[in-house]
């Protein structure tokens, strides 16, 4: 399997999927498949399964994320019969974001999540996906078909992680575009296992394309690392800028997975 790039795009919260089919004719070029991201706390989106099936009218590979934050086990299950009716096959699923108010759903959990997928059988099984931090991966999450890291700025530590981790499906690392100064500060303040160096903060303050640069700098490593099979990329807003530099420097949607 040749390196992918799995972009992420930003599902909708209006009824209005003109910017997502911006998203996928801009970035199509150089993604091998997209990652369409669950419903953000406090913040209702279109549902990821209906976006993932867009990304597939407009002849890309899609990825949509489900998590056990806003589900029980019947919404599950009615997801996942949602998802072979439209032929999404591959699924990355994800706890979602501490809820800030309103607790969750139910009890549902990525383990149980998994579990339900492997045991679906009205279609051709599902490719499910797990997230991981960089510390060890307990052996329910080794059993996923394919594994996404964290974002981290600290490509030595993800290097060091890769070597011990004992995966052997696909394992994409996370590597998260910084559009502006203002953004690092809120993404340290609110994950603070995801560490900025200071000197990448201030030159974003001084250029947002620094981070646009730094993030195609970082994607480059790691592909001449050999140590993964691709890069879960987050342009955010900087999407267009960050597909003419990758796009720049030889990345193609044909080298990756279709």
């Amino acid at each position: 399997m040749a390196f992918e790039l799995l972009c992420e795009i930003e599902p909708p919260t209006r009824p209005d999927l003109s910017r997502v089919r911006h998203q996928i004719e801009v970035l199509g070029p150089v993604a091998g498949s997209f990652l369409v991201p669950d419903t953000r706390v406090g913040q209702a989106t279109v549902s990821s399964l209906t976006v993932a099936h867009e990304v597939a009218a407009l002849g890309a590979a899609p990825v949509a994320c489900l998590n056990s934050r806003d589900r029980n086990l019947v919404g599950l299950r009615r997801d996942l019969l949602t998802a072979a009716t439209y032929g999404v096959r591959r699924l990355l699923f994800v706890y979602g974001d501490r809820p800030s108010a309103g607790g969750r759903a139910g009890d549902l959990t990525v383990r149980t999540m998994i579990d339900e997928a492997r045991a679906f059988e009205d279609a051709p099984p599902f490719e499910v996906g797990v997230t991981t931090g960089l510390r060890p991966v307990p052996a329910w999450k080794r059993a996923a078909d394919f594994v996404l890291t964290q974002v981290t700025y600290a490509t030595d530590d993800l290097m060091r992680w890769r070597d011990t981790a004992a995966l052997d499906g696909p394992v994409y690392a996370g590597v998260l575009v910084l559009a502006s100064g203002r953004m690092a500060r809120r993404v340290t303040a609110a994950m603070p296992d995801i560490a900025i160096p200071d000197d990448l903060v201030d030159a974003v303050d001084r250029d947002p394309d620094a981070g646009v640069d730094a993030a195609c700098a970082q994607i480059e490593a790691i592909r001449a690392s050999g140590a993964f099979d691709g890069v879960h990329l987050v342009p955010v807003s900087r999407y267009a800028d960050v597909a003419a530099r990758l796009g720049a420097r030889g990345f193609s949607r044909s080298s990756g997975r279709r």
